[in-house]
């Protein structure tokens, strides 16, 4: 008798005996949508979108053909090319931006309005934008805005009948009991949206059981497992054995290896959690990542891009304000406008920071040891002005330029300073962690109130979990979000002296 029809055997008498508890019971579920299908389906309809439209708009304008021929062409396929990559550099195709229709919509937007203004100006580079080119290029950029909106609007609606129906979340089990997981389970049961339902336990021993474990029924042994593979109640297992064990996960995996159900192993580490860990091949060698690079490859020259155009843009805009702010220092108090401060910044080096003079020449704290309290008598009354409204961080959009910040990103912070007493790094746990991106003018501790004095570690803490946020959640929208926010009092208000 095979292994598969001892399994059925077995599965057949159980189910006559204990269907609450037996892999039996599992019900079935339908068809799970792969959450990378809904991101590529989002890439090729704003693909399809814009050179349908450009095309289209071609075929009506037959003028533009003749003039212009092969040109034309290759400028719709370029627009679609830059539509697509900047869907990815604005996580327009990421999961989680997909299953929220504002934000899917915002990216979807933004995507368009980017596109728009690039276009525009290769058609005045080419020198093919007049007259008739102007219609063709407004039909088409028109009818793609509305094409790419629409699409939004209509993925928005399937995520949202798939995530009623369980499609969007795939049928997990877990082989092997205990720890792990349990872990694994109050884990899961924590999170607001899952991709992962846990359907079942399964492990050879489960005659010593309990009927449930942290809430999940025992639904059998690892063969009960394969028949409910087969059966499709399962598609994915989450194996939680012992590293140690390592004969006993070799048995398993052969076992698995025979069915077509995604396989994953829990590490006995799983408390440790560094975030995403996907397991990369390097020359070969099947490594775990925990941590990846926040501004790798394309991310980083997007980064750079944005910082520094809208840094030259600004400058140039607020230079007026400049001039007047360090003029008013000078007749204020003796001593330099600019105030120079180390500080420490990407990949924990030391930076000169940029900063309009708000303290007396003579009570200058290079090294910030002192933290600035409210009615400091150290503060000039030109300096109590520009650190309520902001304005002494102006300077620092050379830094910059200069390349040794962003215009949003963590605040640096002072070589010395301290919270209830205690030096930040010692405070909090994974403090240098922040420094994994360029430190930034504003950034989403600072928009969400958390500046100002640190009297406690708590507050030193929020800061720093705001920060980490950040660095995880990287992208082009979340910086412009931050820098909106920021323009409409995210950097003033009763933390700001």
């Amino acid at each position: 008798m095979t292994e598969y029809a001892a399994s059925d055997r077995l599965l057949a008498s159980t189910e006559l005996v204990d269907q609450s508890t037996m892999s039996i019971s599992v019900p079935a579920s339908p068809k799970p949508v792969s959450e990378n299908i809904v991101a590529t389906m989002a890439a090729a309809v704003d693909a399809i979108a814009v050179l349908s439209t450009g095309v289209a708009a071609l075929l009506f304008n037959p003028y533009i053909v003749t003039e212009n021929g092969r040109l034309s062409f290759i400028l719709v396929g370029l627009g679609m090319l830059i539509a697509v990559n900047l869907g990815h550099v604005l996580d327009a195709y990421r999961f989680a931006t997909l299953r929220r229709l504002k934000r899917s919509l915002t990216t979807a937007f933004l995507n368009w309005m980017i596109l728009a203004v690039v276009m525009v100006g290769v058609l005045k580079i080419t020198d093919i934008g007049n007259g008739a080119n102007q219609i063709w290029a407004a039909e088409w950029l028109g009818a793609a805005a509305i094409l790419m909106i629409t699409t939004r609007f209509a993925i928005g609606y399937l995520v949202m009948q798939w995530t009623k129906a369980g499609r969007l979340t795939r049928r997990a089990a877990i082989l092997g009991a205990g720890g792990v997981a349990d872990r694994i389970i109050q884990y899961l049961g924590s999170l607001p949206d899952r991709s992962l339902t846990v359907g079942g336990i399964y492990d050879d021993r489960y005659q010593r059981l309990n009927d449930r474990e942290s809430g999940v029924p025992v639904q059998g042994s690892s063969d009960d497992l394969l028949a409910d593979i087969r059966r499709r109640r399962v598609d994915t297992v989450i194996v939680a054995l012992p590293m140690a064990a390592n004969a006993r996960l070799t048995h398993v995996i052969e076992k698995l290896r025979q069915t077509p159900a995604t396989v994953m192993l829990c590490p006995e580490w799983f408390d440790l959690r560094a975030g995403a860990c996907p397991i990369k091949q390097v020359d070969g060698m099947p490594l775990l990542q925990a941590l990846d690079s926040p501004l790798r490859d394309w991310r980083g020259i997007a980064k750079t891009i944005e910082d520094r155009i809208l840094a030259a843009i600004i400058l140039m805009l607020i230079s007026p304000i400049l001039a007047a702010v360090a003029l008013a220092i000078k007749l204020d108090s003796p001593g330099p406008a600019l105030f120079r401060q180390k500080r420490y910044g990407f990949n924990n080096e030391l930076i000169e920071v940029f900063k309009f003079r708000s303290m007396y020449h003579h009570a200058a704290d290079a090294n910030g040891e002192k933290l600035t309290q409210r009615n400091d008598p150290r503060i000039t009354k030109v300096g109590a002005f520009i650190r309520r409204t902001s304005l002494d961080e102006l300077p620092q959009f050379l830094n910059v330029l200069r390349g040794e910040m962003s215009i949003v990103g963590p605040r640096p912070h002072a070589m010395a300073a301290k919270a209830g007493g205690i030096l930040y790094p010692d405070a909090v746990r994974f403090y240098h962690a922040r420094h994994r991106m360029k430190p930034g003018i504003t950034g989403w501790a600072q928009v969400n109130g958390w500046r100002g004095e640190t009297e406690t570690v708590d507050q030193i803490e929020k800061r720093v979990e705001h920060d980490l946020y950040y660095v995880d959640h990287w992208s082009v929208v979340f910086d412009l979000w931050i820098i909106i926010r920021t323009v409409f009092g995210g950097f003033t208000g009763r933390h700001a002296f």
